[in-house]
Order: structure tokens, then C-alpha cells, then sequence
């Protein structure tokens, strides 16, 4: 999705700043962090940890692309994997992507740039593949509509336990986390309502491994939430890295990093410890937030503020903003 103005701009000064950083000892491989180098990709808007193929992550581009997810070797930053998704319509404007119970890869196609202009979205469903190589894949194709009417959205999730799905809108003073049908009809229309309030103009989020933890990533900061079976509990705030579009978050799959990723070629994908610095859910997380740098390392944090401060005014101005001033607000 495209940012607006504000975020472009942020987005501009904040290329300048993380040109001046140097590489950290985040540069490594795996849940180190790592870049996308697949020039195809230059929309990452989604990212999801694979259950079947350690070190594997599944993308795919915004919009002006096609049916196609990939998987992306954290190890090496290239693609090892495209997947062609048959029984479905053309995409339209895919979003997130999220894996659920029994390997079922879930993406959403639930974009409206307009906000409000699309009477219905989609969301596909297909097996994450056991081989990792170039193939077709049959996909499910569910019609979704929201209770309260036609909204913009880029975050969809999938309970790891329940199976149920769940969407967040994308608001700039806040959105609402929609719930779906216990199981989702590709017979019929599948109507999402909203059961809770989100304090952050959201553009992706992640169920932790065990399900007991959801975080929201937006363009300037985040929030974890204690999950209380579906009655949310926000817990506290994350250390978002900057980035010049942040579009994508996902727990990695042992549940002890989170992965922040951005659009744009090259893209980096950077790493942070979960909130409480274990497993998510292993450990209380006490309300406050990840210790650790942007990108993974602090030998360099010196130079790395002299740099972050070019974009600092903008983003005070402009982005913490938009985080609701309520940091012990509970659902």
C-alpha cells in the first residue's frame, strides 16, 4: 500500500539516514536479519515464517504484480521459490500473508487505496508446499466484507491454534481488530466484525508461535497485546527499527525474534528480540519494550544516532503521533 505524503516524506529523510549508518552485526544470515535481492521483488508487503522449511520466509509484492508468493532463503536473501496461485482471480491488491494450523498459507488480497471503495476483498488460501521449488498451486478464493461497511486494510493473521482469522483496518488515529467466521465459506460471502480496538495506524501484525501474543507494526512504531483469548490486553510498545517503508513483521519461527520488513528494491528485513527477550509467551514481558538497536547491534550506536537524527523531527511530528497517547490504556 502507499504510504500518504507524510509517510513519503518521513520515508525520504529517513533513506538519507540509514544510508549514514553502517553495517551492524545484524548483517548476517537468518533471524540476523537479511535483504531481499530478487529484483522482482520490490514491493515486499507482506512476510511470514515457514513451518515446513527452516530459514524461509514467504513475500509477496503489493499490487501491479500477480498470483505468485515467494520464498526467500534467510540465509542468502534470494528467492529459492516462486509459487503461482491457480483458481483464483487477479489479484488486486495483496497485503500480508500469515500461516496457520495444518501449514496453510494464508494471503490477503484486502488493499482498498481508497479507503472504502472496494465492496468486498479476498482472502486465499493455499498448503505450503513440502518441495521448494517453482510450481502452481491450487488456492481457495474466500469473499470477505466487513459488518460496519468498506475499509482499507494490510494486516490479516491467523490464530496459530484456532485456525480463525483476523483482520486490523488501517486508520491513522486507530483501527479495529476484525474477527472472522470460525470457518471461513468459499460458497458464500464471509462477514468480519469488529471485536477490538487498535491503537496504531497499522500496517502488518503477527500472531507469536504459541498464539498468546499479537504485535501491530505501522510506518513509525508498534504494539504487543497479550492475545486473552481474542479480548486483547496491550502489554506495551515495540522497538520498531526505522525504515523507509515498514510494511511486513513476523515472528521467526522458534518465536524469539521478530522480523521488520520494508518495500522497496533491496529490501532489508531486520531483526529484533520479542518483547521480554525469550520465546514470545514463555516469559512475562512486563510492559516494556525490546532492548535492542534497530539492527541488531549497538557497537555502532553512535554513529547510528548521528544518523537517525536527521529524520527524528519528522518522525516526532508526524509519526509518534499517531500513536494514541494512552500507553496504559487496556481492552
Amino acid at each position: 500500500m502507499r504510504p500518504r505524503p507524510f509517510a513519503l516524506l518521513a520515508g525520504i529523510l529517513l533513506t538519507g539516514a540509514l544510508a549514514a549508518a553502517p553495517a551492524s552485526a545484524a548483517d548476517g544470515t537468518g533471524d540476523k536479519g537479511f535483504t531481499i535481492t530478487d529484483p522482482r521483488i520490490t514491493e515486499s508487503s507482506g512476510l511470514a515464517a515457514s513451518h515446513l522449511h527452516p530459514g524461509i520466509y514467504w513475500t509477496h509484492n503489493d499490487s501491479d504484480d500477480g498470483p505468485y508468493i515467494y520464498a526467500v532463503d534467510s540465509a542468502t536473501g534470494k528467492t529459492v521459490a516462486t509459487v503461482t496461485l491457480s483458481g483464483i482471480g487477479r489479484p488486486r491488491d495483496v497485503e500480508a500473508i500469515s500461516i496457520g494450523p495444518d501449514n496453510q498459507i494464508y494471503v490477503g488480497d484486502i488493499g482498498d487505496n481508497l479507503d472504502g471503495s472496494w465492496p468486498y476483498v479476498w482472502i486465499y488460501r493455499l498448503p505450503e508446499p513440502k518441495v521448494l521449488r517453482d510450481q502452481t498451486v491450487r488456492a481457495r478464493q474466500y469473499i470477505v466484507k466487513y459488518a460496519n461497511g468498506a475499509r482499507n486494510a494490510e494486516s490479516l493473521i491467523v490464530h496459530p491454534k484456532t485456525g480463525r482469522v483476523y483482520i486490523i483496518d488501517k486508520k491513522e488515529d486507530g483501527g479495529h481488530l476484525y474477527e472472522g467466521p470460525a470457518t471461513l465459506s468459499s460458497s458464500g460471502t464471509n462477514v468480519f466484525r469488529p471485536v477490538a480496538t487498535v491503537d496504531l495506524w497499522a500496517t502488518d501484525a503477527a500472531f507469536s508461535p504459541d498464539g498468546k501474543q499479537l504485535v501491530v507494526r505501522g510506518y513509525f512504531g508498534g504494539i504487543y497485546y497479550d492475545w486473552n483469548g481474542g479480548r486483547i490486553k496491550r502489554e506495551g510498545r515495540l522497538d520498531v527499527p526505522l525504515q523507509k517503508q515498514g510494511e511486513s513483521v513476523s515472528y521467526s519461527a522458534d518465536g524469539t525474534r521478530l522480523m521488520y520488513g520494508s518495500e522497496g528494491s533491496d529490501s532489508p528485513v531486520q531483526a529484533e528480540d520479542v518483547p521480554g527477550g525469550g520465546p514470545a509467551g514463555t516469559s512475562p514481558s512486563g510492559g516494556g519494550s525490546s532492548s535492542a538497536s534497530g539492527d541488531g547491534g549497538t557497537a555502532d550506536g553512535k554513529v547510528k544516532v548521528g544518523a537517525v537524527a536527521v529524520g527524528v523531527a519528522v518522525l516526532a511530528f508526524l509519526g509518534l503521533r499517531r500513536l494514541r497517547r494512552t500507553p496504559d490504556r487496556r481492552h
